[in-house]
């Protein structure tokens, strides 16, 4: 099983934004993804635009086309899992000394994402995510405590891969950050938000996970 991951929204820094939101997919074939999905933003983005390397959900775009590009993305049969939190939920247990422990913070919520799709009966689990930086984590330390996680639920011979990867240059993390703003929007009650999640509604896999929620 290949999954990739990103994430919308901060802990801490945020504009009028109540949740955090880490969205994944997985699907038959990435390369077919991605191929559609530059051959998309090269036909459909306005010209000034089609040169990027990449094109974020949080780029100035009108509404029409974000949406079209959402149904684009819906049509490549992703199958989405998503689990999120609300800022003022986070516990105090991952604080210290007034400053917030992001990236043991973000190391659980992307657990309990990845743990949605366990067990399975593959043998090989690779999980490409962007790169982020980890506040009190070490990315050695962030793949290794992930790996000992995910191994406590699958067969000793698993063969898991945990990459930190560019978002330039690749087009399915790209399009997972597609599907963490989408789903940002319907869950913060925005503008096209409960249209942005009727697009989507058919690629996921079950509800979405909410962290925190008895705190």
């Amino acid at each position: 099983m290949i999954i990739f991951l990103d994430e919308s929204g901060q802990f801490t820094k945020h504009d009028n934004e109540q949740y955090f939101i880490v969205s994944s997919f997985t699907v038959g074939n990435p390369r077919r993804t991605e191929k559609a999905f530059r051959s998309w933003r090269v036909s459909r983005f306005p010209r000034k635009m089609r040169k990027q390397s990449e094109i974020k959900w949080s780029s100035k775009i009108d509404s029409a086309l974000r949406l079209k590009t959402l149904h684009h993305i819906a049509q490549l049969d992703v199958r989405i899992r998503y689990s999120y939190l609300l800022r003022k939920n986070i516990p105090v247990d991952y604080w210290r000394k007034n400053e917030l422990q992001s990236g043991s913070l973000y190391l659980s919520v992307v657990c309990e994402t990845l743990d949605m799709y366990l067990p399975i009966d593959d043998k090989e689990f690779r999980i490409f995510c962007d790169q982020r930086r980890l506040k009190d984590l070490k990315r050695s330390d962030f793949k290794t405590l992930l790996v000992k996680r995910l191994l406590a639920q699958m067969s000793k011979n698993s063969i898991i891969q945990i990459e930190m990867i560019d978002s330039t240059t690749n087009a399915n993390i790209q399009i997972a950050d597609w599907i963490a703003g989408a789903l940002a929007l319907y869950l913060e009650k925005k503008p096209l938000g409960e249209e942005c999640f009727r697009i989507l509604q058919n690629n996921l896999l079950g509800k979405g996970r909410e962290l925190f929620s008895g705190v």
